[in-house]
């Protein structure tokens, strides 16, 4: 796994707190978090606990929040910097556990860090923890190619096919397409169509 002292002050300062050359804000994370819950809540999934893996600022709790005032929020990360500044708890996708699982996991930014075999492992634990939806974002091949500003994208990440995670995450999820993915005993309903792929 990557050193977590990589994901320090300067890290965070360019990628998140710079307007100049931040990847993302706050208000983007809310419109994301808005489509996500509204989803949810379209296909029937209710959610009581959330998950966030690889939390950082904390920008999905207050989001996810604002739909859920009540849902239990867990903030995990894998920087040692932003678990002494915010209290986050300390661990990494390839094997936090909890008691229980989530109704929400989140998962935004983190799996293009992990070298192949710890991204296989983390795929397999994102789904032990996972007991309704998950929200997965991952930075492809085809995406540092063709859809993402580098100028504001850390490069420095193990770039893989979009096919390579879908055949892992197929294994434990419905692909729901925008990056929500139901696990196969989630209580939502999903029509036909409403699957990415066929059956």
């Amino acid at each position: 796994m990557a050193d977590p002292s990589a994901f320090d002050r300067a890290y965070y300062q360019r990628y998140y707190h710079d307007p100049r050359t931040r990847v993302g804000s706050p208000q983007s994370v809310q419109v994301l978090a808005d489509f996500v819950c509204a989803f949810l809540r379209h296909v029937g999934q209710p959610v009581r606990r959330v998950l966030d893996m690889g939390c950082g600022l904390g920008h999905w709790r207050d989001a996810v929040l604002r739909h859920y005032p009540k849902a239990r929020y867990t903030g995990v990360e894998y920087s040692e910097y932003l678990c002494d500044e915010l209290g986050w708890t300390h661990g990494s996708a390839v094997d936090f556990s909890m008691r229980g699982q989530a109704d929400l996991v989140i998962c935004q930014g983190v799996l293009q860090y992990l070298e192949r075999a710890d991204c296989r492992r983390a795929i397999d634990n994102l789904a032990t923890l996972t007991r309704g939806a998950l929200y997965l974002e991952v930075l492809t091949e085809r995406d540092w190619q063709e859809n993402c500003d580098r100028e504001a994208t850390d490069g420095n990440v193990h770039l893989r096919s979009g096919a390579w995670y879908r055949g892992l995450l197929a294994r434990h999820f419905v692909n729901c397409g925008g990056g929500m993915f139901l696990a196969h005993g989630s209580p939502a309903t999903l029509f036909e169509l409403e699957h990415l792929e066929g059956r």
